[in-house]
């Protein structure tokens, strides 16, 4: 007689602080050679040490596992590129995909190539050139787009203080002129509305937070819960708006490495080049890694490296 088939959602199977342990063990064997360059195309995110380590695993249950540098904050970079999709999309619904696409773009997240030959029109909103889109119709929709992201972040995350690292934001806006060429290119095809600075000062503001590793996990449980926030039970977007972001966070969440992110880890999620990586096992848990040094894709190396080991020994992907 056959055994029933397990429960592929059932942490009870899993010792989840050992295998944190096993791995924080594993990724600082990996320390030195094996940690990544830090981005250094911004001078503030160049002090980081590619040594640093932090993981968090936050379960929908409420459960926190943590080790390393996991209550260490750091700058999310394009991790605010989530929430604030989720934030547009609640003002402009579907109309939002006609001024930006879902698909991968097979290039480096700064580049200007595709937006000649495709109208002005981003192919994801996880690209700088996307999430410029995405800002734009923030600033159409919110008399005070800052005010509004620092209360959706600080309201989904459960910390107060969460804010700018003002160093990083200065050196974004004085060191930002990819960013500037491409806010302006998309201009040039009338898919901006707004003043271009005004644009691009908000694009710096929600790159420059800072959150640990336990926050940003938290931040993103609604995409784990069908939209709902687990710990209040708000529905914080539709669950087909959740479903949706999960889809592009698995297709297009790590740049133009996200099949081999998804061939080795097999999760949703979204990076930054502040090291960070958020991931997302639906109907279970969010995990959030952090560690400065980046591949040549610009993904934190050790971070991939940790998640792509946690669904090794746990099984919990979506494939």
């Amino acid at each position: 007689m056959r055994s029933p088939p397990q429960n592929p959602h059932d942490l009870s199977r899993h010792d989840i602080p050992d295998i944190l342990k096993t791995i924080h063990a594993e990724v600082r064997e990996r320390f030195g050679q094996h940690a990544g360059k830090v981005a250094d195309y911004i001078p503030a995110l160049a002090q980081a040490s590619p040594d640093a380590f932090g993981m968090a695993v936050v379960t929908l249950d409420g459960d926190v596992h943590t080790v390393g540098e996991a209550h260490a904050p750091f700058s999310i970079q394009s991790i605010s590129k989530v929430h604030t999709l989720t934030l547009a999309l609640d003002k402009a619904g579907d109309d939002l995909w006609k001024r930006v696409g879902r698909e991968p773009s097979g290039d480096p997240f700064n580049s200007l190539i595709q937006l000649e030959h495709e109208n002005g029109i981003p192919r994801n909103p996880f690209i700088n050139a996307g999430a410029i889109v995405v800002a734009d119709v923030i600033l159409s929709h919110y008399d005070d787009p800052e005010a509004a992201l620092l209360a959706f972040l600080r309201e989904r995350s459960g910390n107060p203080d969460i804010g700018r690292d003002d160093e990083i934001w200065e050196s974004e806006r004085k060191s930002g002129y990819r960013n500037v060429a491409l806010a302006n290119f998309i201009r040039s095809f009338d898919n901006i509305e707004n003043d271009v600075q005004a644009v691009l000062d908000f694009y710096y503001f929600q790159c420059a937070l800072k959150m640990n590793c336990i926050d940003l996990a938290r931040s993103l449980q609604f995409l784990a819960c069908r939209g709902k926030c687990p710990s209040s039970g708000e529905q914080v977007t539709s669950i087909e708006r959740a479903r949706r972001i999960n889809a592009v966070m698995m297709t297009c969440g790590t740049y133009d490495a996200a099949g081999e992110f998804a061939f080795h880890v097999g999760l949703p999620a979204k990076s930054g080049v502040g090291g960070g990586i958020v991931a997302v096992v639906p109907h279970v848990m969010n995990l959030c890694v952090w560690s400065p040094g980046l591949d040549q894709k610009g993904n934190s190396l050790l971070g991939g490296y940790a998640l792509h080991r946690f669904t090794r020994m746990t099984g919990l992907s979506v494939f």
